[in-house]
């Protein structure tokens, strides 16, 4: 046999063997439908269960959308390769869950596979939820199954090709799910453990605050070393050690529950709904995120840059400091009566005002902060009709000189034109 038809033969094995590959993880068979059981079915300490689990997921937030019925889906979730619309988590029969059994309902939650076999996008974060025992599956369930079925039928996902075609999930499978609960790691206390629980597995902190890689998967050895959320950054979460004034125990937990820290600034963007499902579980689950994520923190360089003074007399942050007195001073300036009574952080200590890129104060300035009724902590209002690109840049770059010690950010008004298009796109 000469060297091309070897060459030929080997490679028509080769593509043999990933065709046969493709189709085994491909096929998951359909699990029977049940009929909706219920309420009644499920015992109230379960369904408890299941609110302080469903909670600390987040599912709500992902699952419900604008205007919309609570777990009716319908919600777009940006990604780099497309919108993908959040599906209708409840019991209705015809649109939701109802005739998932708790197998089929575990299968999703560990393997990203539905009821009908097909496989989930990753967006559902079942790559992080494969790590929740048994237990705490069994208790979600319970409580979405008691939840008011609504009939709601998601808009058809808008990605691209080839990504739009769900088979190929299967090899993004084999990258990146590692199925099953992970084991306590018996040299930490059971805080640690609890924490690191809710972090990497129900939590799903790192499917956020991490960067991901051209496939969509979470860059290996880059755990929460920061991300981009629906054009928000998610701050590393392995740095809080190096913010301007060093994260604390208490400080961190205040943050999570209230969505405000009095170091450091307010929860916004996707971050803010996180905090008002954290404040609704016992406050003993937030210790622990925090005890864990204040373990994982890595050694970071001093920050460096120009002194505000040196870049005061710019033009652009001249034309910032009259938007700011016009606009911001009232509530950021420093004899604001809410500055005075220790309300209101100083811009100094925001993770966003000393981030390296200006993409969260140029979000915050553009959408504020929508009032939320009486449990509202945190409100802003938004800026995108009253101000220009070249203004908001000014802002973003007069609060940068004025109240950060770090370097001047750069093609602030570009970045702002790129974030208003993102928005707009949504």
């Amino acid at each position: 046999m000469t060297l091309k038809p070897r060459l030929l033969w080997g490679g028509g094995v080769f593509v043999a063997a990933m065709v046969i590959a493709a189709i085994t993880l491909m096929w998951k068979p359909a699990i029977v439908p049940i009929i909706p059981p219920p309420a009644a079915s499920f015992d109230a300490q379960t369904r408890l269960a299941g609110a302080r689990v469903v909670a600390l997921g987040d599912c709500i937030v992902c699952h419900t959308a604008k205007g919309g019925q609570p777990f009716a889906g319908g919600l777009p979730l940006a990604t780099p390769f497309g919108t993908i619309y959040a599906t209708n988590i409840t019991p209705d029969a015809e649109t939701g869950i109802g005739t998932w059994s708790l197998e089929a309902f575990t299968r999703a939650i560990r393997y990203g596979i539905a009821r009908d076999g097909h496989l989930l996008y990753p967006a559902f974060p079942y790559i992080h939820f494969t790590r929740m025992s048994d237990g705490d599956i069994s208790a979600a369930y319970a409580y979405l199954m008691t939840r008011d079925p609504v009939k709601a039928t998601a808009p058809s996902n808008k990605l691209i090709f080839p990504l739009n075609f769900r088979p190929l999930l299967a090899f993004w499978n084999v990258l990146f799910l590692r199925p099953g609960p992970q084991a306590s790691d018996p040299s930490k206390d059971p805080q640690w453990n609890r924490g690191k629980l809710l972090v990497d597995g129900l939590g799903h902190c790192a499917s956020c605050h991490s960067p991901l890689n051209l496939i969509g998967g979470e860059e290996r050895g880059r755990a929460f070393d920061g991300g981009v959320v629906d054009g928000w950054e998610a701050p590393p979460l392995n740095a809080l050690g190096a913010a301007t004034k060093p994260w604390t125990q208490a400080q961190l937990v205040t943050y999570l529950r209230t969505g405000r820290a009095s170091e450091h600034g307010a929860a916004a963007g996707p971050m803010l709904p996180v905090t008002r499902d954290l404040a609704a579980v016992p406050e003993a689950d937030v210790q622990a995120i925090a005890t864990y994520l204040l373990s994982v923190q890595k050694p970071q360089p001093a920050a460096t840059g120009a002194p505000a003074q040196s870049v005061a007399l710019s033009t652009d942050v001249q034309n910032g400091a009259v938007l700011f007195a016009a606009s911001c001073a009232q509530c950021h300036g420093p004899h604001a009566p809410m500055q005075s009574i220790g309300e209101r952080p100083t811009l100094a200590f925001s993770t966003a005002v000393n981030a390296t890129t200006p993409r969260n104060v140029i979000q915050m300035i553009l959408g504020g902060i929508n009032w939320h009724g009486e449990d509202t902590m945190n409100y802003m209002p938004a800026f995108n009709q009253v101000y220009s690109d070249q203004q908001v840049a000014d802002l973003a770059s007069y609060i940068r000189a004025t109240y950060s010690q770090r370097a001047p950010w750069t093609d602030v008004e570009k970045t702002v034109e790129n974030i208003r298009k993102e928005n707009d796109a949504r």
